[in-house]
Formats: structure tokens, sequence, C-alpha cells
């Protein structure tokens, strides 16, 4: 019988992945045998994003693993590893990777045709499904040599990591499936893979993060108190310095605009310190109708968030109208009603939320329609439960600091 200490601590485990919002969201990571070959097999490795709204941005996502035995990687497409590492035990052709414990990085953009291969070179950005399920998955092929050349043969690679950028994700074990099915372009014939096996990569915000990394403020037409960002939300202030972790948007030692999508946040200096504030801002109060305008600010000098999307959760999505600015799904999960809505930008136009500067926010409006029987402008009810900001909940001012709204 395992131990109370045990069970608490795969038990807690399980909720900090658990995502109410959306219970089956996860990554696979499927692995197909399409060819064996004299030493060993060729086989395309493909990312599955089945995650609702949480997304991998720039610089991308990095994929390792440990070698079983002493497999080596002949060649790459669609990707590469980071080292080579030591391959003097070969004569003649050497290796792309001797690596024990590999890690791979999605091509650029602009590769050359006969280095790509379907669904690759996106610099390791994958969309979420909800958000552009075209291209929710990105793949690499390599040549697996020193390896086994049947099913039976084959060792599977152990201890998967995923980076997106940074940590976040928890891999199980790689586990054989059913070969996967292919469907030629025709759709005349069906072909299927050798051997495949799939690996789950569940999310969890207290591995990614330390703090959290946006907070929301609130205010009313018809009141001048603003509900501020909690003070410390992300993090406290110390001083005005680069060096000591925030800046002074008024300094001349401002970053440039050619300092972006560096994983380590470098934030201005605000009372609450975090990378991204939310802006909720009930703006006007019709007869029939009430309308919210949001503006997001990127206070983040090392970041453009590109394909950045909010989760937002408020009883009255049942009688949502129109959005202006962005695109709207409402976000289904276990709850009955339709009080939870996922935005996004618009392609070509807002869909880049720039590092913190003059072009560093995007500002959306959203139009509901009352109903008699629930709408009420008292106690709150006119702003959101909860909103999220690329998958992360975003720290809400305390419910006695909400403006009065009459």
């Amino acid at each position: 019988m395992p131990s109370s200490s045990n069970t608490s601590c795969c038990l807690s485990k399980f909720v900090e992945a658990y995502d109410a919002l959306d219970p089956n969201g996860n990554i696979t990571i499927k692995w197909d045998v399409m060819a064996w070959t004299p030493d060993g097999y060729v086989a395309v490795v493909t990312i599955y994003n089945y995650q609702q709204y949480r997304h991998i941005e720039a610089p991308g996502w990095s994929l390792g693993w440990t070698w079983a035995e002493h497999e080596v990687i002949w060649n790459m497409v669609g990707g590469l590893t980071t080292e080579q590492g030591d391959c003097s035990r070969f004569q003649g052709e050497i290796p792309f990777s001797c690596q024990k414990s590999p890690t791979v990085v999605d091509l650029l953009p602009g590769t050359p045709y006969n280095q790509q291969i379907a669904n690759c070179c996106k610099g390791g950005v994958i969309s979420s499904r909800m958000q552009d399920p075209s291209n929710a998955a990105s793949s690499f092929q390599l040549s697996v040599g020193s390896a086994g050349t049947t099913n039976k043969t084959v060792k599977i690679p152990k201890n998967i990591t995923l980076n997106t950028p940074g940590p976040g994700y928890t891999c199980g074990p790689a586990k054989i499936v059913r070969p996967t099915r292919f469907l030629s372009a025709d759709k005349r014939r069906v072909t299927q893979a050798l051997m495949t096996w799939n690996i789950t990569c569940t999310y969890s915000p207290f591995l990614a993060h330390k703090a959290p990394t946006c907070c929301v403020s609130l205010s009313s037409f018809n009141n001048k108190t603003i509900a501020p960002c909690p003070t410390c939300s992300c993090g406290c202030r110390r001083n005005n310095t680069v060096s000591r972790g925030c800046v002074d948007p008024k300094s001349p030692h401002v970053p440039g605009p050619g300092q972006k999508n560096i994983i380590t946040p470098l934030v201005q200096c605000t009372s609450h310190m975090c990378p991204v504030k939310i802006q909720w801002h009930l703006k006007l109060n019709y007869k029939h109708y009430w309308r919210v305008t949001i503006t997001i600010t990127n206070l983040n000098y090392h970041m453009n968030y590109t394909h950045w999307n909010l989760v937002v959760q408020h009883p009255n999505f049942d009688n949502f109208t129109q959005v202006v600015g962005s695109k709207y799904k409402a976000l289904t999960s276990l709850s009955t009603t339709n009080d939870t809505a996922m935005l996004w930008g618009i392609k070509h136009y807002n869909d880049v939320l720039m590092q913190a500067g003059r072009y560093g926010k995007v500002h959306l409006e959203l139009l509901f329609r009352k109903d008699k029987a629930t709408f009420t402008s008292k106690k709150g009810w006119a702003f959101p439960q909860r909103i999220y900001f690329n998958g992360d909940s975003c720290v809400m001012p305390p419910p006695d600091a909400y403006p009065l709204v009459a």
C-alpha cells in the first residue's frame, strides 16, 4: 500500500496539471517509423498541440530525449540538434548527432525546400487548436543509426523533455500504439507507419513560472475610481535600473526594438511588475446593451507576443453580441453554461503584441445584450471573474477594490 506522503505528492502533481477550462488538453508527441535502414530506421516526429487555448510562442519549442542504447542521428530534415556531440568513434561518414541526450529545435521560416517536410520550419511556433488548427502541429524527420531494425529490436527513447521555450510541460513515458494510418492526397490509398509510439505532455503553470505573468485592472465610465493591478502582483520593485530587473520608461537606456523573444522578461518599472497588464473598462451602459473595452499592454522589453490570446470568464457571454478588434470563440469546457470566451488577434493586423513601448498595446471592444433576469451593474457583476493571457491566469484586484457601478 502506498504511503500517504507519496499519495499526496502524486495528487498534488495531478491537480497542478489539471485545467478545468481544458480538461482534455495536452501536447502529444508521435514518432512514426516510416522505413527500416541497414542499421536503424527513418522516423517522422510530430508535436501535436491538442490544447484549446495554450500555444507555443517564439522562440519556440525544443524537444529532448535520452537514447536507450548507443543510437546516433545520421541526418535530419525539418529540424536540427543543437549539438553534434562526440562522434570520434566513427570513421568516414560522420553522423549528424552522436549526443546520448540530444535536443532538437525547429528550423526557421525561409529554410530551403529540400530541407523541409510538412509542418516544419516555423521557428518552433505552434498555434493552439482553437486559434489556428492548421498550424497546431510541428514535424521533423530523422534517420537513426546504431539502432534496432525491426519492431522487436527497436529501443524506444526515454526521459522525454519539452520546453516551450521554457519549462512547464511534464512528459510521460513513450507508449507503443497502433501504427498511424495516412491517406493519400487523392484519398484513394491508405498507407501506415511500420511502428508508432506516443508521448503525452501536460502543462503546469507552477512549473512554467515562479511568479504570475500578468495582472488585471478594472474601471468604469461612471466612476473615477480605478481598481489597479495589486501591488507586487508579479514581483516587487527594487529600483529603477536594468540590472535590478526593471526599466524606467523615461530612462535613456530603454532597450531598443532589436532585443526581443528572450525568455527572461525585462519589464517596465511599475507597482505590480508584471510583463503584461490587461485593463477591463466598462465603457457604456445602454438600455438594452452594455459595452466593454479591453486594453492589453505589453510591459516586457524582451518579448513580442506572437499569436497572443485571452480567455475571459464572465456570466454574460451567454448574451455576447459583437467583438471589435479581435477574433472570438466560445470556449467549451465541463461547464453547462456559456461563460467563457477566447479572444485573439486578427492576422496581419494585431496578432502580434509588440514589445514594451509606443506600439506595445492592443485594443478591443465587446458588446453584450442585457438579460433583464440576470443583468446587474452592482456588486462587481460587470467585471470578469477571471482572465488568462496566453494560457496563464492573471492576478485580479480584490473584490472590495472593484469600482462601484450605479
